[in-house]
């Protein structure tokens, strides 16, 4: 079968020397002589949208050789490019939205949550067959989402200091008024309604500020997941995409078999599980989909392979994803990467990690199990970003 997918990725934009966010997004965009690169709210951040891809191998593709070209431009403009949720050197600041009339409204409107707004995440699409159906699945898959998030989950230091969670990311996210796990809607005609109310409301000016976790989109015949961290290593993107893939077409099956039922109305709990996946990573205990109950995130991630094998197979993506869960599961989260990175070499070697792990280069050791938070004084960074001893090689 082909069902088709596609990733938006945002990616901090660096100081190559400092490590700190650098308002220098469109100075970026000018030297990339090439399409699917744009702006994004703050001017530290840019977006790239793939090609459509019928296989995960030729998204894997896609999303190297666009980091790539990105890499290169940004080291000629003296930056460097991160791919993670939020990056550990950051300054708040009113007056740095990127110059749009859309952006700026959003930065007049909510003030201090735009300003904080220093924060990239990993999009997917996957192929629906007509917008009903996408309203239907949305309500199926939502259980499913907060363990995808653990394994994108790559944002645990926030201005300089340990947040003590997984992904910091997703909690400065929850602050907009459309954030968070998705309702249970009769279909298109019953979701479009919400969102014409909540445009009418004044809460959000348009019906692209409709932030849940998954969504149809307004403008393709696809599924969007927007749960989860903007992730460093290629390999994390193309994962997270099979599964939801996997995931869609699973509940498309379901839905159309006699009786089939898309959930039993009660998401109320989801909330609390996105919460958990934020918290841990893959270095906790996850909500269990099926029970509600706390489980390993190997459990967890081991259970929905199991339940998507047939799905996975059919769409041959079976044996990639195994392996890619497993590989995962192996090094850990982003998160707990980079803190290990942090506790040995500091923090500004984390900084470098994450450049490095966007840029496709890999660390030879894994990263030490964090025992204690790591700290700095305030956002900026205490010295230069200067080469140190982490080990990477080709990958």
């Amino acid at each position: 079968m082909t069902v088709r997918v596609g990733v938006e990725e945002e990616f901090h934009v660096l100081d190559a020397d400092s490590g700190l966010l650098a308002p220098r997004a469109g100075a970026l965009l000018g030297r990339l002589n090439t399409s699917g690169f744009t702006t994004e709210l703050q001017q530290s951040a840019v977006e790239w949208n793939s090609r459509v891809h019928a296989t995960l191998d030729s998204l894997h593709t896609d999303v190297t050789g666009a980091r790539r070209l990105l890499d290169a431009a940004a080291s000629r403009l003296g930056l460097a490019v991160v791919a993670a949720g939020t990056v550990p050197y950051a300054r708040v600041a009113s007056g740095e939205a990127t110059a749009d009339p859309r952006y700026q409204h959003m930065a007049d409107e909510y003030r201090r949550v735009a300003d904080e707004h220093l924060v990239c995440s990993a999009q997917f699409h996957v192929d629906v067959p007509d917008r009903d159906t996408a309203v239907r699945i949305m309500c199926a898959v939502s259980p499913w989402l907060p363990p995808l998030l653990a394994l994108s989950a790559s944002s645990p230091f926030w201005l300089g200091a340990d947040t003590g969670y997984a992904s910091w990311r997703t909690m400065l996210w929850q602050r907009w008024p459309t954030s968070g796990p998705a309702g249970c809607f009769a279909g298109a005609a019953d979701y479009d309604a919400t969102v014409t109310d909540l445009v009418r409301s004044g809460a959000i000016s348009d019906p692209g500020m409709i932030y849940y976790d998954i969504r149809p989109s307004a403008h393709q015949r696809t599924l969007e997941l927007r749960l989860c961290d903007a992730c460093p290593r290629a390999e994390t993107v193309v994962l997270v995409a099979g599964l939801f893939r996997a995931l869609v077409e699973d509940a498309r099956m379901r839905l159309e078999q006699p009786g089939g039922r898309s959930c039993d109305g009660r998401h109320e709990w989801i909330r609390a599980a996105v919460w958990r996946a934020a918290r841990a990573g893959l270095e906790g205990s996850l909500v269990d989909p099926v029970t509600r109950c706390p489980a390993p995130a190997a459990t967890v991630l081991r259970g929905m392979l199991g339940r998507l094998r047939p799905t996975l197979e059919a769409l041959g993506d079976w044996d990639t994803v195994r392996a890619l869960t497993e590989e995962a599961l192996a090094r850990g989260s982003a998160a707990h990467r980079l803190r290990g990175v942090a506790e040995r070499d500091g923090l500004l070697a984390g900084v470098r990690e994450l450049v490095a792990e966007t840029r496709g280069e890999r660390r030879q050791r894994p990263a030490a199990a964090p025992r204690r938070p790591v700290a700095s004084a305030g956002g900026a960074p205490p010295g230069a970003l200067a080469p140190g001893p982490v080990e990477i090689v080709g990958g």
